[in-house]
């Protein structure tokens, strides 16, 4: 079963359950990420349009910036979309990024393609962003190249569905400008090309810091844990569980056996799976020239957008 509607006719007497769909197509991708069969009427309004709805009914639009490293050329083609579009307002956003808030559903299509950058995710229950300090390149504090790290992550991952949303930072040393400690991941530098990687954190209603799972030696045994983590997580956290949740449930001694030990002997399963995810990967912004259905940045009215917002929270 590699559909919503599949499901729902062989275990549900084809008896559809509205508040059900989002969860199954987030498990659904999980389980056939290359196979599974999209229905956009399983998607919320953001999901089937890439973009966050606003309390009057408009969008915002955030571009991918890869560890909160750009150009001045994106930054030249950000403020000409946002003068064109008459955005409401321009703000930068927490997780290094830049938001353009106020753009009309017709006009999404039109300002992915000027502005030529990738979804920066910031509406989806996916992998949303890996911030960074300045690393090693300029800070003399600097024990490990977390720019590099945050963009090699950030370009592996992006988009990746999940339960809930993921977000990620890598610090270059332990005074954590970054605050990769009270991330969904973090990674550290403690010097000496190792990594301090840290899961369940939060700093939002819920504050906590992240567990330590493991001290990896470099970029790639880093980015291979890190991986197996997300994965295991896609796959055993319950729909709109947080990490942090995730993590407090399962326990953090479990949760080492099992990545770091392999104590039920999944970890190449789990290695090999986010890596189908990450290979299945689209940019959801390439709708803007093949759009997924006809019709589908034509607007119902403002009142009937709203009232769905309202219903899926």
């Amino acid at each position: 079963m590699k559909s919503v509607s599949a499901v729902f006719a062989a275990l549900a007497d084809d008896k559809e359950d509205a508040d059900s769909k989002a969860g199954l197509a987030s498990l659904l991708k999980t389980l056939w990420p290359g196979e599974y069969e999209d229905e956009r009427d399983a998607r919320f309004i953001n999901d089937r349009v890439h973009a966050n709805i606003q309390r009057d009914g408009t969008f915002s639009v955030v571009p991918r910036i890869y560890a909160g490293v750009t150009t001045p050329d994106e930054l030249m083609r950000i403020a000409q979309a946002a003068v064109k579009y008459q955005v409401k307002m321009v703000k930068i956003t927490g997780g290094q990024r830049i938001d353009l808030l106020g753009i009309q559903k017709a006009d999404l299509p039109a300002i992915w393609k000027e502005l030529g950058m990738p979804s920066g995710h910031a509406y989806a229950k996916a992998f949303r962003t890996c911030k960074s300090c300045v690393g090693t390149d300029f800070c003399r504090y600097g024990l490990g190249d977390s720019i590099k790290l945050a963009q090699t992550i950030e370009r592996r991952f992006q988009g990746i569905e999940s339960p809930h949303k993921m977000k990620l930072a890598a610090a270059g040393c332990p005074r954590n400008c970054s605050e990769a400690y009270v991330k969904d991941i973090g990674v550290v530098a403690i010097g000496e090309d190792k990594w301090e990687i840290y899961i369940g954190g939060a700093a939002g209603g819920t504050v906590r810091k992240g567990d330590l799972l493991y001290t990896a030696r470099g970029h790639e045994e880093t980015v291979r844990v890190i991986g197996r983590f997300m994965q295991y997580y896609r796959e055993h956290a319950k729909y709109l569980e947080r990490t942090y949740g995730f993590v407090e449930r399962v326990g953090i001694d479990v949760l080492k056996g099992i990545l770091i030990e392999d104590s039920l002997g999944i970890c190449a399963r789990l290695d090999a799976k986010i890596q189908e995810a990450v290979d299945a990967y689209r940019d959801p912004w390439r709708e803007a020239r093949e759009p997924a259905y006809e019709r589908q940045f034509e607007g119902p009215r403002l009142v009937e957008v709203l009232r769905e917002t309202d219903n899926n929270g």
